[in-house]
């Protein structure tokens, strides 16, 4: 039986000035497919939408990845979302006078229509011990924010009222 086995592949031209690394050495994620209301206009952890991973090495960086989908009882209502590393936020937009942070969004325009919206960060922890990556969800503007129904949530086959899951991903890559 053959082996080979090498510690490094490098292209043929060599490996782009400022290049380093790159390969994926795991990955894990989550799949939210039940529902989640809120009202809150603090952010709290969007119950379901968490994932832990433990890094190789230190000089490892992290790519994180989710998307929700999901709607609000009424027009006009936006749902903010943040990345949160343990307990530190990570990933929010820059400070501007008295706006809310936050890494995405969506504004419903209508209680019988699903929105999306996704994020993605590479983040740099320098750790390798057990890493929680989650999202937190706040309201704006007030109403009610729901996770992976629309508002109406009527029982029938009317494509209005479609269920969606929600995700996220972490992907270990080297450094």
């Amino acid at each position: 039986m053959s082996q080979l086995r090498t510690n490094s592949i490098v292209p043929v031209g060599g490996i782009p000035a400022g290049a380093s690394g790159g390969g994926i050495i795991q990955t894990v994620h989550t799949i939210k497919t039940d529902t989640f209301t809120t009202t809150s206009n603090s952010y709290v952890d969007l119950t379901g939408l968490s994932v832990s991973i433990t890094p190789a090495s230190t000089s490892n960086k992290i790519l994180i990845f989710y998307y929700i989908g999901g709607s609000s009882n009424g027009s006009g209502y936006d749902s903010i979302f943040k990345l949160v590393r343990n307990s530190t936020d990570i990933a929010l937009a820059a400070t501007a006078g008295n706006r809310r942070l936050s890494q995405c969004k969506f504004q419903a325009t209508s209680s019988s229509h699903t929105y999306f919206t996704s994020a993605l960060h590479l983040d740099s922890p320098s750790l390798t011990s057990s890493i929680t990556y989650k999202v937190q969800i706040a309201v704006q503007n007030g109403g009610t924010s729901l996770i992976n129904r629309t508002g109406a949530d009527n029982d029938n086959t009317d494509a209005y009222n479609a269920r969606t899951t929600s995700g996220i991903v972490a992907m270990e890559v080297s450094g």
